[in-house]
């Protein structure tokens, strides 16, 4: 490339390069001003390459992070003074022409290089400047390459992209809509949609047999570490004639070869088939619908055990167990107990398993000897165990027993390192009580399909019901959610009524896929994992916002271009808006 900034970028300088005239254009990340001559780290997109000023007038009123256009000759550099860490390592520019293209007109917030140690905050504020760190910038390059890698790979497949709205109509469904305004209705909105669910739906109604995107969803949602606030990006696709095997098929090979592809060298990937767990399983097991393969861990249930044991605190509870094999000290229990109790455990039982089979531990006494031989049958004790228990009502026992599982795997190292370990949780109930208005509501996504179809919504007590829904999880993260849609308008409208939706509501709520669905709707399934998600496991990031270019910060505020911001009285009046104190 020439222009009249630059002949080359900086990793198209070589030695080859060396004896000739080059002209460079990039950012001034480092000076070292030796009196005479000056060095300096001239940095673009691609690299770095040093530039050496012997001409002191030409060096004057350089400063850091100036964007600047430099001409020269490429020289080799002196044996000593080679740079390995750079790929011009052995080279350098000697400059006898300066273009200063974007002055600095005041100090810098922070030092480009270390920014990423920096308080979120400022990062976030001067995001443009965050953005230049070269290991921040590489999370943006690697995720412009893994979408463009499963474009690709959709493509292959069969798959057609296709852009669905981003103005829609608000559903009751789901997390909190954000709501737009609109100027010509008015007192009417539209909705940011939290993800193409109805349109993709249509999509296979209208004929279209695969249609994926690379959709942006919108979520009033409070953030945590694996999701922005806000919005974000997913894999959204749809299959027509599909069951959930189909879908499953898809999601493996995607993510599979996504993760070969571009997880860290020596990083082992599930290969498929995924394993599938039920829900009911996977709550039983890891006492999460999430779970973190890479533990070893298994919570086992011996509830019905301790109903036969006089130890009265567990009597009339859920009872879990887990079982690891290891010498742990009296500090490790303590430390233990403490994460139980500030997680709001009254307490944490627990064995000892000892060489001659006999057991050590607060509860020891109240287990009868008759049953002791039991208790090691049901857990598969051996010498040198420790098996601890939880108890408390049934949900509460499931979440704290997949709390003390992830703990005990964290503290014991037991996690396989290096791996990405994948599974499908399905069999998802499809409804369930709410806990404050003790009424019946959808589970997940209210246009899965249910398990037995309209008989089942029939015959069934309702929290016996199970969908055709599932998850993708990795390494504990959730990646992607779907399910087999109902595609039947009989079974929709029961399934709704169920929830508490008459037909009426139906039809005003979600009029397009009701009135559609008397048109031949094929049965369609799909899936969305969530892009943002996969890079920041891939990078090996705490934090989603390492991998999004301009993220909100935990309070969903755009601190650069300081949004939320006031709009003006003319603007809400031209919207109808008046704002209530």
């Amino acid at each position: 490339m020439s222009n009249v900034y630059r002949s080359k970028t900086m990793d198209q300088v070589s030695e080859s390069d060396i004896g000739t005239e080059v002209k460079l254009a990039g950012w001034v990340e480092n000076i070292r001003d030796h009196g005479g001559v000056s060095f300096v780290d001239l940095r673009d997109m691609y690299g770095v390459v040093q530039v050496v000023f012997r001409n002191t007038d030409l060096f004057k009123g350089i400063r850091k992070e100036q964007c600047l256009s430099v001409e020269g000759v490429i020289t080799e550099r002196d044996e000593e003074t080679y740079n390995p860490k750079i790929a011009t390592g052995t080279i350098e520019l000697e400059v006898h022409k300066v273009d200063i293209l974007g002055k600095v007109y005041r100090d810098l917030p922070f030092e480009i290089t270390t920014s990423k140690d920096i308080r979120e905050d400022v990062r976030l504020k001067y995001r443009y400047l965050d953005l230049r760190n070269q290991k921040v910038k590489e999370n943006i390059l690697f995720r412009s390459k893994v979408i463009r890698f499963l474009r690709n790979k959709m493509e292959d497949m069969g798959f057609t992209e296709i852009q669905t709205p981003i103005l829609c109509a608000s559903s009751p469904e789901g997390a909190r809509d954000y709501i737009v305004p609109s100027r010509v209705h008015k007192g009417k909105f539209y909705a940011l949609p939290q993800a193409p669910q109805q349109y993709k739906q249509l999509l296979m109604t209208a004929g279209f047999d695969k249609y994926y995107q690379i959709a942006p969803c919108f979520r009033d949602e409070d953030a945590r570490a694996d999701r922005s606030p806000g919005e974000f990006y997913q894999l959204d696709f749809e299959m027509s004639f599909a069951t959930q095997e189909d879908v499953f098929k898809v999601g493996e090979e995607v993510l599979a070869e996504t993760f070969k592809t571009f997880a860290p060298e020596g990083c082992a990937v599930t290969e498929a088939p995924f394993p599938v767990i039920s829900y009911k399983q996977a709550m039983l097991e890891f006492g999460t619908d999430k779970p973190d393969l890479r533990n070893p861990l298994r919570i086992i249930d011996v509830t019905e055990f301790f109903q036969r044991c006089t130890f009265k605190p567990f009597h009339k509870k859920t009872v879990r167990a887990i079982r690891v094999h290891g010498d742990l000290s009296k500090g490790f229990h303590e430390k233990l107990l403490k994460f139980a109790q500030e997680m709001g455990m009254s307490g944490l039982g627990y064995l000892e398993v000892l060489e001659d089979l006999s057991y050590k531990g607060p509860i020891d006494k109240f287990i009868p000897e008759k049953m002791k031989k039991e208790l090691a049958e049901i857990a598969g004790l051996s010498a040198g165990d420790t098996i601890f228990f939880i108890a408390a009502a049934e949900k509460l026992a499931c979440k704290y027993a997949g709390q003390i599982r992830d703990e005990l795997g964290r503290r014991m190292n037991l996690l396989e390192e290096n791996a990405y370990r994948f599974c499908y949780i399905n069999d998802f109930p499809m409804y369930e009580v709410n806990e404050e208005t003790k009424e019946i509501g959808f589970t997940h996504n209210p246009f899965s399909m249910p398990q037995g179809g309209l008989e089942a919504l029939k015959t069934k007590d309702p929290l016996d019901i199970l969908a055709y829904q599932y998850d993708i999880v990795c390494n504990g993260v959730e990646l992607s959610s779907g399910a087999v849609r109902n595609h039947d308008i009989e079974i929709m409208v029961k399934a709704f009524e169920i929830a508490g939706y008459d037909e009426e509501t139906l039809k005003e709520k979600f009029g397009a896929l009701y009135n559609a669905f008397q048109f031949g709707a094929p049965p369609h399934a799909g899936m969305a994992p969530g892009v943002d998600r996969m890079i920041m496991l891939l990078r090996n990031e705490e934090n989603i916002r390492e991998v999004i270019a301009f993220p909100m910060n935990s309070n969903a505020q755009d601190l650069m271009c300081s949004a939320p911001n006031e709009v003006t009285e003319k603007q809400l009046r031209e919207a109808h808006i008046k704002v209530r104190d």
